[in-house]
């Protein structure tokens, strides 16, 4: 998960009951296989004293940076949604890396294009 982020904040006040989701993330983005797919990526955590809600931001690699409410998120979802996000940063670089336009734009000819069917077997065909 953290391969796709260069950094996480992770923002919560401890006496709040509605932490759950930012404890679990934490614990997901400290686990050694979360760690060692990124060493480079930055984990904040940053205690609040007010009644700020709870709250995550994460950065991905190329920059665009999403935040969570903590509250109403499950840090499931929110790996999940990194995970796939990363899949698409990886397609993008693939493509890029292979000299080819990102996005691919699929020209409306081909869209409606018919594609061809599959012919029966005859039945001589089938016994053997």
């Amino acid at each position: 998960m953290l391969k796709f982020l260069s950094k996480v904040k992770i923002e919560f006040n401890a006496l709040d009951p509605r932490t759950a989701a930012c404890m679990e993330f934490l614990a997901q983005c400290n686990a050694r296989k979360a760690k060692e797919s990124n060493p480079a990526c930055q984990l904040l955590v940053k205690r609040r004293t007010d009644d700020h809600p709870p709250q995550i931001t994460v950065t991905f690699v190329n920059g665009v940076e999403e935040v969570f409410d903590a509250t109403s998120t499950a840090a499931q979802s929110i790996r999940t949604m990194i995970l796939e996000k990363g899949q698409l940063l990886e397609t993008e670089q693939m493509f890029r890396e292979a000299g080819e336009a990102w996005p691919v734009i699929i020209p409306e000819e081909e869209l409606r294009q018919h594609a061809p069917g599959t012919k029966p077997r005859k039945a001589e065909e089938k016994k053997q």
